[in-house]
């Protein structure tokens, strides 16, 4: 009875975590006894190696209730001061349109869903997708631009990349304008020197020489808008692949890169709605020209036609991704920033062109009255022509202006000694403007006579300037504009895709698991999204403490002595963690310390991020259960002991077990000089049992987005911080626009911000603030069970393929399908993308197909999945093998079934005139319980070949649906 429980018992502190762990005891009980472990402790002993496990609880504070670490973040973020923001440097404030914010971004069956590598049930996202891609090219003048990058900073490196990819020039040699942004800058040296390139920083109308690439800005980093017509077609001459960073807003009035003859053109879509959030995430958007599409980093969404000849979207061209090409990929990006690419072309759907053209005008005009009457004050403007950003030299007086604009509440940028730059932006009102003046020159603004003199007069942009060309003229941006249009036209999309709002994401690899309200609502408050990533330190005391706590909770967590939050992807991790190692063998004379030993079973990513930090790659085989092969390793290591750098290893293994060698694995790798990267994929199954650092590991990346429930996105964003141990710490990532104190400092950045996605960084801080050092532990127990509960169940219809040596897998297993396939037709029989399509009729999203075994389906069903929904997926699992079996016995042909012709629709079932040898009962209500929560399907199989063969990758015209 409640009434004779104490007051300590009845407060509930420990909560959320029932609220986050799907099973309840009697549940948990029950699936015990399924497994035939006779308790959860004794399970964790059958599945964790005694040698690694951690000999004490982790010293975290205790769970609290969701409203009181809620009231408690509220108090730390009430710390940090609002100011506004003059500082621009590629970050601006903006208005997020509430229908955007709430039915998008605040919105699970958008943050909640996967990236849409099952593009069936993914089309509503890709659709949104595909406007953001059409923006980008109407915009940018190019002809075809992918899904989004990480940021602008990452987006120019990724671009000086390219250019060495399709440059038919000798030359070693990348020019950076000098009026490119910093942090853009320390970014793209950071990458140029791990590929040997160098990089030439200059005035770009000044360099002289070959170069392979160069990249320009503009508007320039003064604010300056030039016409670089001649200069590209210069450097072309030469050679050069020429890039142009640029502003969207901009580009609504201004000559697009692509009529200058740009070859690449990219820039963040931040100002198009998304809150600057400290750093972001933001979407980096990127475009070129058609010829060189197999050579562009990132996801690009294009058109195909699903079986019955419809209009229907997916990602193309997916052989150029890291996961195929390894270390010959374009890149190691493996996430794109969707959900901020979403919103950010849905900021263009709402506006439309002319909406688009009367915000950059009034900024503009904002920015033209101000430097108007500073010239008729007397006062040197450093910018002639602009957008929204000018330079002004105010001498001795600079110091006393900047002050007196904190004092103002305004943050300016200090330039240089004597110099202010000055950026305005969509949030900017008169009275800002007239604020600003009256400090700078003591004189009050006469507006509107200026604003009528300027609308008079000649604009203060040559006509040569501005773009005669027409923009967003597909119907998707000239019909949603009222708040009705908009929210039904969102509500469409959002019906076409399946995300954890609707059932389990059991996709191995990726824990997609609960993203919790209480988690995701700090991410729109003002006190956190309307900072700017450079303001001044001590506006920012409530970023740096949540920052500063959640570090010393993941040092715990991880085992490490110091974290870097810099990296704003899993892949970017992986890379800082590499570079981190490069130096520090740099440091001690051993630069030639280059082999990085990589087991057959790793990521995709590990390979491509290996030879992006200037490694060679050598593979270390793995046995028949999956493990590494450690008489191979030993071979390995003591082959290239003179040379090697590190080794990268999964852990629990790619293949879903705890391998009982990895401490001696990382022995061996020690003993030869080598460092050991930890890939952080499969967190999940160590937090509070075991950790990176107390395995052995020096540098591990923590996915955010999967084991401390950052939502993915649909694709993005991510965060991929890394845990060092102490001697790595002085060589992680820092800043050259706004450096993090400590050892590390003057070395350079990996990512445009100092802190990352600084803004997504409070999903985790509650995260681990609700659970607690007992809630975290509880988890990865309840992640353990609950995949051996699956695949207790499942052993019988599919084989496990991989197990530890008491017969148990970690927190995912592996379900073998070729003995399927080939039961049914060998080549032309049943195959995992089969099983994944027809789960779709389930109402399910697949589990990972084909990695890291082709011919499997990896699952991972998450501590936070109930005993019933297992148990739904279950079902629908031996349906499907019932159903097989149908196949193999003659009753169905191999090419006419209900798996071969998964995904079903609404049309099939209303069709005439029905040609299967299965019912349509069969075919979409293939169990009773699917009727009652049916997703349907919004297009039929998807043809990948047609999609690759026919490349399109704008907006269809409307006659594509009609037709």
């Amino acid at each position: 009875m409640p009434l004779n429980q104490t007051l300590s018992v009845l407060e509930q502190h420990d909560e959320f975590i029932d609220r986050h762990i799907g099973p309840c005891a009697a549940e948990t009980t029950e699936m015990l006894a399924a497994i035939g472990a006779a308790s959860l402790d004794q399970l964790i002993d059958q599945t964790v190696p005694a040698a690694i496990r951690l000999p004490a609880d982790l010293p975290l504070p205790a769970p609290r209730r969701e409203h009181e670490a809620l009231a408690d973040l509220k108090a730390i973020a009430g710390k940090n001061t609002i100011a506004k923001s003059c500082l621009g440097m590629g970050y601006y404030d903006t208005l997020t349109p509430k229908v955007i914010l709430r039915n998008v971004m605040e919105n699970p069956g958008w943050y909640t869903a996967y990236t849409p590598y099952q593009a069936e049930i993914a089309q509503g996202r890709l659709e949104a997708l595909m406007n953001f891609q059409q923006m980008v090219i109407d915009l940018t003048g190019l002809e075809i631009a992918n899904a989004s990058l990480l940021d602008e900073a990452t987006a120019a490196a990724e671009a000086m990349t390219m250019a060495r990819r399709v440059s038919k020039s000798k030359s070693n040699r990348f020019l950076v304008d000098a009026a490119c942004f910093p942090q853009t800058i320390d970014v793209v040296r950071t990458r140029a020197g791990y590929f040997g390139f160098e990089v030439v920083v200059a005035a770009a109308d000044a360099a002289d020489g070959e170069f392979f690439g160069a990249l320009l800005q503009y508007p320039g980093d003064n604010g300056e808008v030039r016409d670089r017509s001649d200069l590209i077609a210069s450097l072309k001459g030469r050679g050069a692949t020429v890039a142009v960073a640029c502003d969207l807003m901009a580009l609504v009035l201004l000559k697009s890169p692509g009529a200058m003859g740009a070859d690449i053109a990219l820039g963040s879509s931040q100002r198009f709605g998304i809150p600057m959030g400290f750093g972001g995430p933001h979407a980096a958007f990127f475009a070129t020209r058609e010829a060189f599409v197999r050579s562009m980093p990132g996801r690009i969404i294009g058109v195909s036609k699903d079986a019955r000849g419809n209009t229907a979207y997916r990602m193309t061209l997916q052989t150029r991704e890291q996961h195929i090409r390894r270390e010959k990929a374009n890149s190691n990006i493996c996430t794109s920033q969707v959900l901020l690419a979403n919103m950010a072309g849905m900021y263009a759907v709402y506006h439309g062109p002319q909406g688009l053209k009367t915000i950059a005008a009034r900024i503009h005009r904002l920015t033209a009255i101000f430097a108007e009457g500073l010239k008729r004050a007397g006062v040197k403007l450093l910018t002639g022509q602009f957008f929204d950003t000018v330079h002004i030299d105010l001498g001795a007086r600079a110091e006393s202006i900047y002050h007196a604009a904190l004092s103002a509440g305004y943050n300016l940028r200090r330039v240089a000694v004597g110099v202010l730059g000055l950026s305005f932006d969509e949030t900017t009102t008169r009275g800002d403007v007239a604020e600003l003046f009256k400090l700078i020159t003591q004189v009050t603004l006469d507006m509107a006579s200026l604003d009528a003199q300027l609308a008079a007069a000649t604009p203060a942009l040559p006509a040569a300037l501005l773009r005669s060309d027409a923009i967003l003229s597909h119907p998707v941006f000239n019909t949603h504009h009222t708040e009705h249009e908009m929210l039904r036209y969102l509500k469409s999309l959002q019906n076409k895709d399946l995300a954890l709002d609707h059932s389990m994401i059991s996709l191995g690899s990726c824990t997609m698991k609960l993203n919790a309200t209480s988690e995701m609502i700090p991410v729109t408050w003002p006190e956190f999204g309307g900072i700017h990533p450079f303001a001044p330190r001590d506006q920012v005391p409530g970023y740096l403490e949540m920052i500063d706590s959640l570090t010393d909770w993941l040092k715990t967590v991880t085992g490490f002595d110091a974290i870097c939050m810099q990296p704003n992807s899993g892949a970017q991790g992986e890379y800082a963690g590499l570079v981190a190692i490069a130096r520090y063998h740099a440091s001690r004379g051993d630069s030639h310390r280059k082999i990085c030993l990589i087991p057959k079973s790793a990521h995709g990513t590990n390979p491509a991020t290996a030879q992006m930090a200037g490694m060679q790659v050598v593979v270390v085989d793995c046995d028949d259960n999956g493990n590494v092969d450690v008489s191979d390793l030993q071979a390995k290591a003591e082959q290239h002991k003179d040379d090697l750098a590190c080794l990268m290893i999964t852990y629990p293994s790619t293949h879903g077990v705890f391998e009982e060698a990895i401490k001696d694995i990382c022995a061996i790798v020690h003993a030869k000089g080598g460092q050991v990267y930890m890939d952080g994929a499969n967190l999940n199954a160590q937090v509070g049992l075991t950790s990176p650092g107390h395995i052995g590991a020096d540098v591990s990346h923590m996915n955010l987005h999967k084991t401390f429930a950052i939502p993915h996105g649909g694709g993005g964003p991510g965060m991929g911080p890394i845990g060092l141990k102490a001697h790595l710490a002085p060589f992680m990532a820092n800043h050259v626009v706004a450096p993090i104190d400590g050892p590390h400092g003057g070395q350079g950045a990996v990512a445009a911000a100092p802190f990352g996605s600084a803004s997504i960084l409070p999903i985790s801080w509650m995260y681990l603030a609700m659970l607690g050092g007992e809630g975290v532990k509880k988890a990865t127990q309840f992640a353990i069970l609950n995949a051996n509960y699956v695949a207790s169940q499942l052993k019988d219809h599919y084989p496990v393929l991989y197990v530890g040596k008491n017969g148990r897998v970690a927190h995912e297993c592996i379900l073998d399908i070729r003995p399927l396939k080939a039961a049914t037709g060998g080549n032309a029989g049943i195959a995992e993308i089969d099983i994944a399509k027809r789960l779709m009729d389930y109402g399910f999203h697949a589990p990972t197909v084909s990695f890291p075994v082709a011919g499997t389906i990896m699952v991972e069903p998450t501590e936070s999945e109930s005993k019933a929904e297992l148990d739904r997926f279950i079902e629908a699992m031996v349906a499907i093998r019932a159903e097989i079996r149908e196949i193999e016995n003659g009753t169905w042909s191999a090419a006419d079934n209900p798996l071969k012709n998964a995904p079903h629709t609404q049309a099939d079932l209303v069709d005439a005139e029905w040609r299967h040898p299965y019912s349509r009962q069969q075919a979409v209500f293939p169990l009773p319980w699917v009727a009652a929560n049916k997703f349907w399907p919004s297009v039929n199989r998807i043809d990948d070949v047609y999609g690759d063969r026919n490349l399109n990758c704008a907006c269809p015209p409307l006659s594509a649906y009609q037709d």
